[in-house]
């Protein structure tokens, strides 16, 4: 058991940045043109620079046009969605404030800031940083491998449980998976009236789905060997899980 928990690494702010960016499928831009809401129409490059997709009578794409410049200054917001169905599904927001140019009737996105809100606060990320940083390897595959482990394996859940400090578990009525990135699996624990976060590490980080099935049978074979806390024993035992 030394060797338990030993990796304990989180997404550097920068990666999880790009992670964001890479998995959101929509976005809100506010330019001089006003406030437009954009559904599956934009687009990454490897630098973090984004492609904006818009209608011919866009209200943005005419405001790039007939900028003096050619460059209006604009912010592009995306937010992190939780895929399972919990309290609070806004896991995190993006902000980049920039500049867009006209490129073949779209909109190249030159960020100049980098913003990103956490549940911890906020951080301004470094624009080098984001730019050299790439997406989690999981961020496009999370949203169908915590719907499945929600709606196909509650029990391994709520096994996962018994490895969360039992005061944590304190009053939980619904324990759900929140996140899960190359580093570590997220459990959203709900309250009656309130809610909070437990990361479980992976003892080593994982690259690609299969990587991260070894890693979540590794923590089930921990969580198979702890005891299990009496707050969750209560939960069954009222009947409220």
């Amino acid at each position: 058991m030394g060797d338990s928990h030993a990796w304990t690494a989180a997404p550097a702010a920068a990666e999880q940045a790009r992670s964001v960016l890479a998995a959101a499928w929509s976005c809100a831009v506010t330019a001089e043109g006003g406030r437009e809401e954009f559904v599956g129409a934009h687009t990454v490059g490897d630098d973090g620079q984004v492609f904006l997709h818009v209608p011919e009578d866009s209200a943005l794409l005419g405001a790039a046009i007939c900028a003096p410049r050619g460059e209006p200054s604009a912010v592009l917001e995306f937010a992190d969605v939780a895929p399972v169905p919990v309290r609070g599904r806004i896991r995190a927001r993006l902000w980049l404030a920039g500049w867009f140019a006209v490129a073949d009737w779209h909109l190249a996105f030159r960020p100049t800031r980098v913003v990103l809100r956490r549940p911890s606060g906020s951080v301004v990320v470094d624009l080098d940083e984001f730019a050299a940083a790439e997406p989690d390897p999981l961020a496009l595959a999370e949203a169908r491998l915590l719907t499945h482990l929600a709606d196909c394996h509650g029990d391994a859940v709520e096994r996962l449980t018994r490895l969360v400090e039992a005061d944590s578990l304190h009053g939980a009525v619904r324990v759900r998976p929140l996140a899960v990135d190359r580093h570590g699996l997220t459990l959203r624990i709900e309250r009656a009236r309130a809610h909070g976060d437990v990361r479980l590490p992976f003892h080593a980080p994982a690259d690609d789905i299969g990587q991260l099935t070894e890693r979540v049978h590794v923590l089930l074979s921990q969580a198979s060997a702890a005891s299990c806390p009496r707050a969750l024993q209560r939960q069954r035992t009222d009947g409220d899980g």
